[in-house]
Formats: C-alpha cells, sequence, structure tokens
C-alpha cells in the first residue's frame, strides 16, 4: 500500500472546501478551560513556575565560533546544546503564555523568537558545514523544525504578539523552509533515486516545511502546490518500510521519522476535514505498531541499526496513535507524561504533550510470543509474554547498507531477567567521523560491537552486496527459528565459501534456551572462525561455561572446552549519544586448531 496519487488540483479541492484551521484549542475558550482541567492544577503550576525563570534568564548565544566547532573538531554537542537550551525556553514560555493567557510571558517569549529569527542559519552545523549564504539557505532536520516551531508559535498565541514580529516570522519561514521546499530540487531527502534511499530526514523535513505552510501560507492555489509535493515525498517515505510495517533503522527513528509523519498526518486531517488522512491503510496502522512488536521485555526494546534498547516515546504520539487508530496497546508501552520541556529539538512534542496527555492510568502492553519482519529478516520471540522476566531472542538478517547502518548481519539479543545481557549496542556518539568514512572503524557501528563471527581477523564489509539470505524461519510451540546464509556479509579476502548461521530460542526446555550453531567453510586451505559474543555485564570463563550477569538477570554459555579457548575483550567508556558511555565485554570463542570447515556452537540459557 502507498499513499494516494493526489494531485494538486485534488489537494487545491479539498484545502478550498474545508472550514477553519484549528488544530489547537485558542487561549480563553471553552476547549482550552477543558483542557487546563484535563492537565490540572499541579501540572501547569509546575511549568508556569518554571516559565517565570526563563523570563528572567539570559538567552544563550550562539556564536559563529561554535557554530564553526563541528567543522574544526568534528564535535556536534557544543551547539547543539545550546541552541536546544534557546529552544526549550521558548517552548516553555509559549506554553505558558498559552495555557495562561494573561500576557505576562509576551515580552520575554517574543525576545527568544526574535532571537531564533535572527539566527544566521537554521541548520545544524553537521547538515550546512558553514553558515549559508542568504539566497541559499539549507533546509535540513533543524531548519524545518524551526519553521514549525514558529509556525506553532505564531498560530497559539495569535494577535497577542506584536505584529512586526508575526510578519518576520512569515517572512524568515518562507524563505528559509517553505519556498526551498516548494522551488529547489537539490534536497537529497526530497525523493528516492538509484543512488539515495530517502529515510527519517524526509518525513521530518516535510513535515516542518508543509506543516509550517499549513498554519501560514494565505494562497490557497500555492499551498495545494507545497501540500502535494509534500504528499510525493512521503510516498516514498513509506516506501522504506518492510511489508509488516518495519524500519530497518529502529525504534528510535521510528519516533522520530513515523511521528513527525504523524504530525503532519494530523494537521493535514484538521486543515482539510479529514479529506487527507495520512494515516489511513493497513500499510500505517502496522507501522503504528511497530514499538508494540519490537518491545523485547517491559522498559527493553530492540536496538538495532542507531537505535538504543531504551528509547523514549513521546506521551503525545502514543496518545493520538492510540485514539485515531484505535490502538489502545500503544498507551501501555511503560512510557509516562512529562510535563517539564526539557531537551527537546522541536516543539511539536512538547505542545501535544500538553494537548493530548497520556490516560493515568493503562493496562501493560502485551505482546505476542512471536514477531517477524520477513523483509528486514528480524525476528522477535519471547518465551512467555507473560512472564516479563522470562528469556527473549532478537535476530536480524538484512545487508549492510541499510538506514543509519551498521555492519550486522547476523547480530542478536538475548534479554533475560527483563535485562539486556547480549547486546546490540545500538548508536555511538554522533560525530563528524561517526557519519564519515571512519564510521565503521568505531565500535558501534562496525561488526566487532556485535555478536557475529570474525573471519581470519577480518569484520563485515559495508555495501549493500554484503548480506544476509533468509535460508530458514520458523515459529511454532517448540522452537522460533532463524537460519541465514551469511558469507556475502564477508569481504573476499575472508577466503569463506559458506557460512550458515542458525539462532534457535528453544521453548521445550525449562526456562528456554538459545542455540547458536555457526556452519563454515573455507574456498581454500584451513581458515580461523571466531564467534564473538557482546555484552554490557560482567563476564567469567572457566569449565566449559561462561558467567554473564547476574542470578536472575544473565546467562550461562556453554562451549566445548576442548575444541575452543575463551577470551574476555573489555571495551570501557564506549561514548554513545544521547546516552551515557557504557563498558562492553566480547567474549571471542577461538578453535584452538584451524580449520578448512567446520561448525561452532554455543547453548546459552538463564543463570539459575
Amino acid at each position: 500500500m502507498t499513499l494516494r496519487r493526489w494531485t494538486v488540483k485534488d489537494v487545491r479541492e479539498v484545502l478550498s472546501a474545508a472550514a477553519d484551521f484549528t488544530p489547537f484549542p485558542r487561549s480563553g475558550g471553552p476547549e482550552m478551560e477543558r483542557l487546563k482541567a484535563a492537565l490540572g492544577q499541579e501540572e501547569i503550576a509546575g511549568l508556569l513556575l518554571w516559565a517565570e525563570t526563563d523570563a528572567s534568564a539570559p538567552i544563550p548565544v550562539l556564536p559563529a565560533s561554535l557554530y564553526a566547532e563541528f567543522a574544526q573538531t568534528g564535535r556536534r554537542e557544543g551547539y547543539e546544546d545550546a541552541q536546544r537550551d534557546r529552544r526549550n525556553k521558548l517552548y516553555r514560555l509559549t506554553l505558558a503564555e498559552w495555557l495562561e493567557g494573561q500576557g505576562r510571558f509576551l515580552t520575554s517569549l517574543e525576545d527568544l523568537a526574535w532571537a531564533r529569527l535572527e539566527e544566521t542559519n537554521w541548520a545544524w552545523p553537521a547538515h550546512a558545514r558553514a553558515l549559508d549564504s542568504a539566497d541559499h539557505p539549507t533546509l535540513d532536520l533543524a531548519a524545518a523544525m524551526t519553521a514549525l516551531d514558529l509556525a506553532e508559535t505564531d498560530h497559539l498565541i495569535g494577535d497577542r504578539l506584536a505584529p512586526n514580529l508575526r510578519r518576520r516570522i512569515r517572512a524568515e519561514v518562507e524563505r528559509r523552509a517553505i519556498s526551498p521546499f516548494l522551488d529547489r530540487d537539490d534536497h537529497w531527502w526530497l525523493r528516492t533515486t538509484p543512488q539515495k534511499q530517502v529515510n527519517n530526514w524526509t518525513a521530518v523535513c516535510v513535515a516542518g516545511a508543509v506543516g509550517a505552510a499549513l498554519y501560514l501560507e494565505p494562497d490557497t492555489d500555492r499551498l495545494a502546490r507545497i501540500v502535494t509535493r509534500g504528499l510525493h515525498s512521503l510516498a516514498d517515505y513509506l516506501e522504506t518500510f518492510d511489508r509488516q510495517g518495519g524500519s530497518s533503522e529502529g525504534p528510535d527513528y521510528w519516533t522520530y521519522g513515523f511521528g513527525n509523519y504523524a504530525v503532519l498526518a494530523h494537521l493535514l486531517h484538521a486543515r482539510t476535514n479529514g479529506a487527507i488522512d495520512l494515516l489511513a491503510g493497513d500499510l500505517v496502522r502496522d507501522i503504528a505498531q511497530f514499538p508494540l512488536r519490537t518491545q523485547m521485555a517491559p522498559g527493553v526494546w530492540v536496538s538495532f541499526s542507531d537505535s538504543d534498547s531504551n528509547p523514549v516515546f513521546h506521551p503525545g504520539l502514543l496518545s493520538h496513535l492510540a485514539g485515531h487508530m484505535n490502538l489502545p496497546g500503544l498507551l501501555g508501552l511503560g512510557m509516562a507524561n512529562d510535563f517539564a520541556v526539557e531537551g527537546f529539538n522541536q516543539f511539536c512534542w512538547p505542545l501535544r504533550q500538553y494537548a493530548w496527555p497520556l490516560p493515568e492510568h493503562t493496562a501493560a502492553a502485551q505482546p505476542g510470543p512471536h514477531d517477524w519482519y520477513a523483509d528486514m529478516g528480524w525476528m522477535i520471540g519471547r518465551l512467555d509474554p507473560d512472564d516479563p522476566a522470562s528469556l527473549r531472542l532478537a535476530a536480524k538478517g538484512g545487508h549492510n547498507d541499510e538506514m543509519h547502518n551498521q555492519n550486522d548481519v547476523g547480530s542478536f539479543m538475548v534479554v533475560a531477567g527483563g535485562k539486556v545481557v547480549l547486546t546490540d549496542p545500538g548508536r555511538g556518539r554522533y560525530s563528524k567521523s561517526y557519519f564519515g568514512p571512519e564510521r565503521y572503524q568505531n565500535l558501534f557501528a562496525s561488526s566487532r560491537g556485535h555478536s557475529v563471527p570474525m573471519i581470519n581477523g577480518l569484520e563485515q564489509a559495508a555495501g549493500r552486496d554484503h548480506a544476509g539470505k533468509v535460508m530458514v524461519h520458523e515459529h511454532g510451540a517448540d522452537a522460533d527459528r532463524l537460519e541465514l546464509d551469511m558469507a556475502a556479509a564477508y569481504p573476499a579476502e575472508a577466503g569463506l565459501s559458506s557460512l550458515r548461521r542458525s539462532l534457535m530460542l528453544d521453548r521445550k526446555t525449562p526456562g528456554g534456551r538459545v542455540l547458536l550453531e555457526d556452519d563454515f567453510a573455507f574456498a581454500g586451505d584451513e581458515g580461523l572462525f571466531q564467534s564473538v559474543l557482546v555484552t554490557p555485564m560482567a563476564a567469567e570463563a572457566g569449565n566449559g561455561m561462561v558467567r554473564i550477569g547476574d542470578t536472575g538477570a544473565g546467562v550461562k554459555v556453554h562451549y566445548d572446552a576442548a575444541a575452543l579457548d575463551v577470551a574476555l575483550e573489555r571495551h570501557e567508556g564506549a561514548e554513545k549519544q544521547y546516552q551515557p558511555a557504557v563498558d562492553l565485554t566480547r567474549v571471542v570463542f577461538t578453535p584452538r586448531r584451524q580449520s578448512r570447515s567446520g561448525r561452532l556452537a554455543l547453548e546459552i540459557s538463564p543463570l539459575d
């Protein structure tokens, strides 16, 4: 299923026929009073108190030297953190003025809005690389989000803002976002080409530019052209999901990319009186359930690609999808309302957190025993879905040119006692090198950071041709099993003629167990085949068994001590993005004798 192929004429007709555009209540009206009653006095009072502090605080500065830091050192945090601080102050002031409606935050709000309008570049340094010229602004994630930020601020506060500020908002959003989106074709994220597939950028940038236009563009004919262009881009974005609604970017980028898709879906639905509903259809319904199907245990998700095992799903997003699409399970993912408004990159989420809070009491989501994404080769098995401490396995095939790719064909995770014991470590710290030629030297992106084999000392190679092929996928009462042909994942110099990996969640054995088997053969002379497990927990080896973690939240790994040596390689303080640094241990199993072919088997079961 793809989006309907809307024409400009079609879009113009539904825009012209729709009523006034009021996606959120105005200050002082009856809908606002109902919203405030639902939020409660305590939550609103906390926001107002914080906004009072913001009103007297200095505006964070964003000097050119800070913008240049990325180009000079590869470090992103300096500018992005200061920019985020500036934005979150404006978000809190806007929400406080919107909810209270008494004008006491207007002066500080306007000062911050002017500061944002006066920023030389709305794009992040990692994307623009240099301060832009005025006639060719970079339309990236940050610029698009800024456009929607300012448009929604203008909508919520309305004519209480100074007229010259409202005019400037329209002029800058037009110059930096709407016109570049409509009139230029040099955005790589605009459409999929033979050279480049779109990804989460498409949803975020389209939502920002088109969403801002829905608020600010008065010309219906021009707005129809903008919306139509956006719908065509989003059709390409939906093509990045597999047929079961899975995304190789992982749950973290579901909440970012598909979350922004849902933001625009809501705005278009409101602007067209429901005539354009981007959340309709079986594929989109499957996509919306991705966090339900990738949950391994309460609070733990599959962390393939540049995703983490503990993502945060925005409460407003879950609340809206659950209501609009009748998916109540999304309410029970363990997310909680948090009205602090701190650490956001865009205004849409704190706004929708206040507008659409999660219910206070919801039943926990109940995933099933098994989930399977055939196109991506992702298998998730849960020994007993009703017991959150029971053994869980997630494994992947795929290829080594996926969105936010890591060289991880055959990677897997094991969760026991509700804790990640064998890990796919997720994303490393975002820097120039992480998204440059040195990416696969990073522990997180390279196959060294994953539980996959090393062949003659070589890791997997990058590129779509370096892929796994699903040979067997089975789900039954006794076992879940995934078998992959992985030989192509390694470079030719590794000398492999064949490599088959089998991962099985054995349901018959009490307490469950995971069986890992690698059958390999070299094309010429004998070679060195090493199996690797990666864990964030303490590990110790001896007498044919490796103990990882603790009783109740750990595993024991049985191996053939007569044939294999075991080494523990410790990597301390590995830097992550948006997360504390982690310590990882690579458990390396090395045959005592090299051979031309062989089989390496490990049995993984819970510590008792």
